[in-house]
């Protein structure tokens, strides 16, 4: 069976993904059923947890273009939040999804990936050794085998209904149309987003304030049937409905139809089919959750996917990808509609606005919602061996990209993160393990003590996670922390006490 990785869907999800697998050496191919890219742009930016892994992999100048300016504001329910006072101007970077796409694919076709367009997945078969599926392509069907299929096909996902996996959840309640339009010459738009009694509407500038985003969205208007084209007039027609007046502006880009739909997956994994992205979980596109929170899924499994295809995978590794962003999806369903509650029926829920604004000034309320919807909140529970006493507080983080001091000279914690391998790094003091045998998928690293890391050892997974940290040698934690997420030593190099 070919040790292939097969992935359904060559939006922002499946191309990351790609790219993870190259990088450890893996063969991918994408399969994508529009016969060219949509130039569509559902998504708009580029959370700080995003931009953070684009860093991690050393490409995240691909986005940041002359053009390119980061939001202004971030929000919870429409209630602004204060972002940390500091250097981070690119916080939020407002990224339209085509550029984003444009950005993976070059990236992931530069690592090798192959991406056929206009090749669908119709049928799969899968047993213990591998995968096998049923293309229709421009020169008609096919079968394609491969170790693993991944769908990141969107939230009608064909992999994920082929798979027989569920996908509970509630229907749309209400619509929404968004449209990208073309500014008047001379007009100036800024960024805003309005509740009004019927619905909301946000003007969000893009392509460096030459084009504006609206987006409307209407509680308690019936939505057209899917077989009535998305037009300029029910543009305007929803704005008008919703605020009173009717917007000026010159032609329509791109306008289409949206709702609060919120499903997810029951499971991640079904033997060697996963999913990922909005194939996994869907909810209403409120705070740009939806494209950020698949980056974050792809970055996830790809080191872990390729750990196995690779062979030296521990137990239980490729299993770690539902146990870890499992929660992450249904946490996400539930803070888009806990937002969804704060913005209506605005008559009864205003007396809630009312303390929710209080709240939200108090700077740990502030903080905690900014960290919920830009996914910096993410904190894998990691289990400790038995006997091993407290977890360390950094335990199961993001590691920060802090400036550090090695005997090469300075340098910086993602740089070393770039290859997609793990690495330890000792900070002062030797870990007190011989780690030789893992060296091939750990990178070791000596640096001067950090002042913001109260730790003397730390061991990052390649997905920038902190596996383990010690403020004193505790080679037993270590070697259990090395054998979890890195299997076993490499043959001739049996790890002992340094």
């Amino acid at each position: 069976m070919s040790q292939r990785v097969i992935i359904a869907g060559a939006g922002p999800t499946g191309l990351l993904l790609a790219a993870e697998l190259r990088l450890a050496g893996v063969e991918a191919v994408i399969l994508e059923k529009l016969p060219e890219p949509s130039g569509e742009s559902r998504g708009l930016g580029l959370h700080v947890r995003s931009i953070e892994v684009l860093n991690q992999r050393g490409i995240v100048d691909r986005f940041k273009t002359p053009e390119t300016e980061a939001w202004p504001a971030m929000h919870f329910g429409l209630f602004w939040l204060e972002r940390p006072v500091g250097p981070r101007e690119d916080y939020t970077l407002a990224v339209p999804q085509w550029k984003t796409e444009h950005a993976l694919e070059a990236w992931a076709r530069e690592l090798g990936t192959e991406i056929r367009r206009g090749h669908e997945v119709v049928a799969l078969e899968q047993d213990e050794d591998g995968v096998v599926v049923d293309v229709e392509g421009p020169d008609g069907p096919y079968r394609l085998e491969g170790a693993y299929l991944v769908g990141a096909d969107g939230g009608h996902s064909k992999v994920r209904k082929l798979a027989g996996i569920g996908f509970p959840g509630t229907g749309s309640s209400f619509y929404g149309v968004l449209g990208d339009v073309v500014v008047k010459e001379g007009q100036t738009v800024a960024y805003s987003a309005e509740l009004y009694p019927g619905g909301w509407l946000a003007n969000v500038p893009i392509d460096n304030g030459r084009k504006l985003r609206l987006m409307t969205t209407e509680f308690d208007q019936e939505r057209p049937g899917d077989d009535v084209p998305v037009t300029d007039d029910e543009l305007r027609a929803a704005i008008k409905r919703v605020t009173g007046t009717v917007p000026e502006f010159e032609e329509t880009t791109w306008v289409s139809r949206f709702g609060n739909s919120t499903r997810l997956a029951d499971e991640y994994r079904s033997g060697r089919v996963l999913l990922a992205g909005d194939a996994a979980h869907v909810f209403y596109p409120i705070g740009g959750q939806g494209l950020n929170t698949g980056l974050q899924d792809s970055f996830n499994l790809g080191w872990k996917l390729a750990a196995v295809v690779n062979g030296w995978a521990p137990e239980g590794l490729l299993d770690s990808y539902h146990a870890e962003r499992h929660p992450v999806g249904r946490r996400v369903c539930v803070n888009t509609q806990a937002q969804v509650s704060l913005l209506y029926p605005l008559d009864k829920i205003t007396p809630l606005r009312e303390i929710f604004g209080e709240l939200v000034k108090f700077k740990e309320v502030n903080d905690f919602l900014l960290a919920l919807v830009t996914g910096v909140g993410v904190r894998y529970d990691l289990a400790l061996p038995e006997g091993a006493g407290e977890p360390h507080p950094l335990l199961g983080l993001r590691a920060p990209d802090l400036e550090l001091t090695t005997p090469d000279g300075p340098t910086t914690l993602a740089t070393h993160l770039h290859s997609g391998h793990g690495l330890l790094i000792s900070f002062g003091e030797e870990p007190g393990l011989d780690v030789s045998g893992w060296s091939e998928r750990v990178h070791t690293l000596s640096a001067e003590p950090h002042p913001e890391l109260a730790a003397t050892t730390l061991l990052v997974r390649p997905d920038g996670h902190i596996a383990f940290a010690s403020s004193t040698p505790d080679p037993d934690t270590l070697r259990h922390a090395l054998t979890t997420w890195f299997g076993t030593p490499a043959a001739g190099a049996e790890a002992g006490d340094a």
